[in-house]
């Protein structure tokens, strides 16, 4: 019984990661590296992701420096981040490309905070998935008279109480994060 609220707490566990790094990669109106993670440039026939290929930089709040190791790669770089959904031009000077972030909207930061929210809810769902596996596993083993029903009803509560824990943390995540990006 411990071994199914192990893996429940684990898998969970991977779920708030996971929406972690959703939420590095959201622009929130300041330069922040985690916004290059999901892109990739053609290195020798394979797709590498830019921060491999390049050491990237915060100088300043607002911008970004990349400084590639092959100064080969400068216009691909620039390319697939021209090509990505950042909506920001890069500046190629010979040397580095610099993006500048412009400070963000109303609009767009209304529209980030649903995004944010959207992929906190679809965390939630993912954790109620995995608490409905565990429960399953639970009743199997009061099927096969491997526990008790008070041990599954003493169970399954441990189990409500551990997935209340992890969608309490997703919320307190989403709402700091709605938090910085409305303060910019």
């Amino acid at each position: 019984m411990e071994e199914v609220f192990k893996v429940c707490e684990e898998k969970m566990g991977k779920t708030v990661s996971n929406l972690l790094s959703e939420y590095t990669g959201i622009r929130a109106g300041r330069a922040s590296a985690g916004v290059l993670d999901h892109l990739t440039v053609e290195y020798y026939g394979v797709p590498s992701p830019i921060n491999t290929l390049a050491n990237i930089s915060t100088p300043e709040p607002r911008l970004l420096i990349i400084q590639p190791y092959d100064k080969t790669l400068l216009k691909d770089i620039g390319k697939a981040i021209m090509m990505s959904d950042l909506g920001i031009n890069p500046q190629n000077d010979g040397s580095v490309i610099r993006l500048v972030f412009p400070p963000l909207t109303e609009e767009r930061r209304k529209e980030i905070g649903k995004n944010i929210y959207k992929y906190a809810e679809d965390a939630k769902v993912a954790i109620r998935s995995i608490r409905r596996d565990g429960m399953d596993k639970l009743k199997a083993l009061k099927k096969n008279s491997e526990i008790t029903e008070d041990d599954l009803k003493n169970a399954e509560k441990k189990m409500q109480d551990l997935t209340d824990k992890f969608c309490k943390d997703i919320d307190g995540h989403a709402s700091r994060k709605e938090k910085e990006i409305m303060e910019f």
